[in-house]
């Protein structure tokens, strides 16, 4: 059960309503953590907008969703690790492996996907100030200074998502159900 409510189009807030329909009108459902964030209709706006924002980002879908699965992994964020995993084998057709390398927060069987995986552990553990090893090994995958500050933009939108989720503590929607996930274990969560 939610801890916090899961709004409905029509009980939302009115300023949040026509953000709820664009979001049942794009998904086919509406999605939990959108109904979460209705609860403060500039929570839904900032995480729309800045979606939006980042689909325009240089880096590729496939790269966006390896940031977005893992720093919902590290945050523990199951919600967000399920629907990016959707994206990520339907919309993204990567491959079983690659995305379950993704979800375990490993190495993933793809050098340049990796690469922006390890860049995005990096950026989250150190709050972006990471070491210069680091950003050249970035680099050095074939990325640019602008695919790294991308990384840090995927990293704000995941934040939001993954901290309001694991907020309301909302169940994950049955359309999510076949991308459920059971977690990391805590020590390879944040390496």
């Amino acid at each position: 059960m939610s801890r916090l409510p899961l709004r409905s189009i029509e009980d939302a807030p009115e300023e949040a309503r026509p953000r709820l329909q664009t979001a049942l009108q794009n998904n086919g459902f509406l999605p939990n953590l959108v109904r979460v964030l209705a609860n403060a209709p500039v929570a839904l706006e900032t995480y729309q907008t800045v979606s939006a924002i980042n689909a325009r980002a240089s880096l590729t879908l496939a790269e966006r969703e390896v940031v977005q699965i893992t720093a919902a992994a590290i945050h523990g964020c199951g919600f967000c690790v399920a629907g990016h995993t959707a994206i990520a084998t339907k919309k993204a057709q990567l491959d079983a492996a690659v995305v379950k390398a993704i979800r375990a927060t490993g190495t993933i069987p793809d050098a340049r996907l990796d690469a922006v995986a390890q860049f995005t552990k990096a950026v989250i553990a150190t709050r972006g100030n990471v070491a210069d090893a680091d950003l050249d090994a970035f680099l050095a995958a074939g990325f640019t200074q602008q695919a790294a500050l991308e990384v840090v933009l995927g990293v704000s939108l995941a934040t939001l998502c993954n901290f309001a989720n694991n907020l309301g503590q909302s169940e994950l929607n049955p359309e999510l159900a076949p991308f459920a996930w059971e977690g990391v274990a805590p020590a390879t969560a944040g390496a």
